[in-house]
């Protein structure tokens, strides 16, 4: 008799060690992320949370994120991906600047992915190119890169129209001017308040434009649609 049910325990002994396993594995996995919540990243966005001394968004990024302060970036409509990654660099070090670092800090996890999915659903508005007397160049810039110091079309990332690529590249089109400006001088700095050190590539390039370059290419980008 214990012969005949031998076979039977070892299979047995065998599947129970085969599900423990599995059950440890689970146990060990970590949780899956929290489902984003537009809503409270809007009230977030618009209110701010005077217990942890958060501002409202609103109040630099403008309505919906459209903002109306050129040296403040347009948000509206940007890849709620690429929000969570320059809110997290701000929270950790990554990216540095005197006004988005500490307030980044007070952000939880579930904080900023619930102001980047509301942010990433809002209408962005249409910006404008203004200088006439660039705009070739800055088109060339952008869509066919400078061969000779090695620059890249902006387009090869961002895209024709510069919606970007969804968790790859940021959204551009209709940016201020004087944000991208700000933005390009600051990946091609060393040192400094905001000195951009989060995209090798995008330090790698900006290295290589001249003020002018970069100020040609920054309108051609405002008008962007």
């Amino acid at each position: 008799m214990n012969r005949a049910f031998s076979p039977f325990l070892k299979s047995l002994l065998t599947a129970l060690i085969a599900f423990s396993s599995i059950a440890a594995s689970a146990a060990d996995a970590p949780a899956a992320p929290a489902k984003a919540d537009p809503a409270k990243g809007e009230a977030l966005y618009s209110a701010g949370d005077a217990a942890r001394n958060l501002t409202a968004c609103v109040s630099c990024h403008g309505a919906a994120g459209n903002s109306t302060i050129t040296q403040n970036p347009r948000l509206a409509g940007q890849h709620d991906a690429y929000i969570m990654k320059q809110l997290k660099d701000f929270k950790s070090g990554d990216r540095s600047n005197p006004i988005m670092s500490p307030l980044a800090k007070l952000l939880t996890d579930d904080d900023i992915r619930n102001l980047a999915a509301y942010l990433n659903a809002q209408a962005p508005k249409p910006g404008a190119a203004k200088n006439a007397a660039t705009l070739a160049l800055g088109k060339q810039i952008y869509r066919g890169g400078i061969a000779d110091k090695n620059v890249p079309a902006c387009a090869a990332c961002h895209g024709p129209t510069g919606a970007g690529i969804p968790a790859q590249y940021p959204r551009l089109a209709g940016q201020h001017q004087d944000y991208t400006i700000a933005e390009l001088t600051n990946f091609r700095a060393t040192t400094g308040a905001n000195v951009r050190n989060n995209s090798a590539p995008m330090k790698t390039i900006a290295a290589r434009l001249s003020d002018d370059e970069i100020k040609a290419v920054s309108d051609y980008i405002a008008g962007l649609k």
